[in-house]
This record gives C-alpha cells, structure tokens and sequence, in this order.
C-alpha cells in the first residue's frame, strides 16, 4: 500500500505547491514510484510548475466521475518516468469532489504506487479538508511570519481531528514542519521569525529549511520542479528534506540567523 502525503498550510503563498512538485520528484528520482494530485479544483497551477499543462486531457474530477480512468488522466513526467501528475480541473468547483471519490481514487493510486504526494489547497475548505483526510503524512508549510505560522497552527488542529485516521482511532497522522522563504538576514534584524520562534509556535519535527531564492521563480516559469536544479540552494534543501524523510540523517543547513521576531517583541536580546 501507498503512504500518501499532504502538503497543507493555512495560508495562501507560502510555497505548497513548489513543495509538491520537488518532495515528489525527489521521491521517484530515488527510484520509489510516485504520483502527485493537485487538489486545487479550479485553480489547477500543479501542471504549470511539472511542465506538463499541454498534455492535459482527462483531470481529476473526470476520474471521480468515472468519465476516465486514472491510466487515461496520470501524466508521465517528462524527467522521471516513476511519476505521474494527477492534475486538477480548471472548469468545475471544489464541490465536485467528494469523499467517497476521492478515497476511491487513492485506493486505486495505491495498488501502483509507493508514495501518493497531494497538493492541497490552502484554508479550511473543502478541497483542503479531503486532502489532509486520508494522508498518513503531512508535511506543514509556512513562512517565517507570524501570520503564516498562526495559521498553520490552525491546520495542526484539523489534522488531529478531521483525518481518517482520527476517526479510525488510528495511529495519528505524522508532522513535519517545512520552513520556506527563509532569509537569515531578516531574521537578524528582527523582521522574521527565526526558526526557534516558529517551532516554539508549532512544535513540530522539522523536516527542512527551504532559503529565499530566486532559482524557485527560475524554475517553475521553466516547469521544471526546483529540486532539479541541483546548483541552487532551494534544490539542495528540497533534496536534503526528501533524504530526512526517508530516514537519512543529515545536518541542517541555511539557518543562521538567531534573533527572532518573539525576542524583539519580548524586549529580548542576544
């Protein structure tokens, strides 16, 4: 069986779906089968970071409505042939998702399949809830602003309350933390949280820092997932955070900066 991943926040903006795209692609480049679903009903931005938005043809919701199989919509990547995009509608709303169609699709997806990565929308509504509902991993992201910390700590809420697994009684649903857009400069001077802020906030393991970098823009305008791009610091976090979640020890990096945004508040010094 699959383990299936979500990538939530509650926030808008703070890199969900870069972060889809390069957990899954660094999955299947380690040789683990994987597909990725955009949850995203009506937006549909998954298929224009993998490269892939001319080649759509059957979607998501047309496999929940039986009008195509899953073998009809999966994408093959064009850089790895062990991933497959399951992408979004652009012409129906969030309501056409459902439960029990979603669970049949992953069902399906996870006779295949090793890891299931689904990109979720941001918030609390539908789509959001039905792609945190299932998982057995979810990777939080947030930026290093209180706003985007606060609401990620809403989400932590829905996670151990709303999942299957919560209503199953079941081994709760793993959290990791992913930091994004992370400057440490800004974080010296006080106009971010630093990483001790924000895990003080959330308490949650940390998977990785992902740096402030022009290479993430680069690369989705290219449709290529930034993780690829082996040279910039954004891949090589993203390579390091899928190595953590796979059971490899490695040091963290991109972190300096140890005066915080709570400090300063708390007239703290250091």
């Amino acid at each position: 069986m699959a383990r299936i991943i979500v990538v939530t926040s509650g926030k808008g903006g703070v890199g969900k779906t870069t972060t889809s795209a390069a957990i899954a692609m660094g999955l299947a480049k380690k040789g683990h089968k994987t597909a990725i679903i955009d949850f995203d009903v009506g937006l549909r931005n998954l298929d224009l970071i993998m490269g892939c938005e001319r080649r759509v043809v059957y979607d998501f919701i047309n496999v929940i409505n039986g009008e195509a199989s899953i073998s009809q919509a999966l994408i093959r990547d064009k850089n790895c042939n062990l991933l497959y995009i399951l992408p979004a509608s652009q012409t129906r709303d969030k309501d056409a998702l459902s439960k029990e169609g979603v669970g049949r699709v992953l069902e399906e997806l996870s006779q295949e399949f090793k890891y299931i990565v689904c990109d979720s929308p941001a918030g609390i509504e539908k789509g959001a809830n039905l792609a945190l509902y299932y998982a057995d991993d979810a990777f939080v992201v947030t930026n290093p602003e209180i706003s985007s910390v606060r609401d990620s700590d809403r989400m932590l809420g829905l996670l151990s309350s709303k999942s299957r697994r919560a209503e199953r009684n079941e081994e709760p649903i793993k959290e990791y933390l992913l930091l994004t857009r992370y400057d440490p400069s800004r974080v010296k001077s006080g106009e971010m949280l630093a990483l001790d802020d924000v895990q003080e906030i959330l308490s949650l393991q940390l998977l990785g820092i992902v740096p402030e970098s022009k290479s993430v823009l680069t690369a989705s305008n290219a449709g290529i997932p930034v993780i690829l791009d082996e040279k910039s610091e954004a891949g090589q976090a993203y390579e390091d955070i899928v190595a953590r979640y796979l059971g490899e020890e490695r040091p963290h990096r991109f972190i300096d900066g140890k005066r915080g945004f709570l400090k300063m508040l708390f007239g703290g010094r250091s």
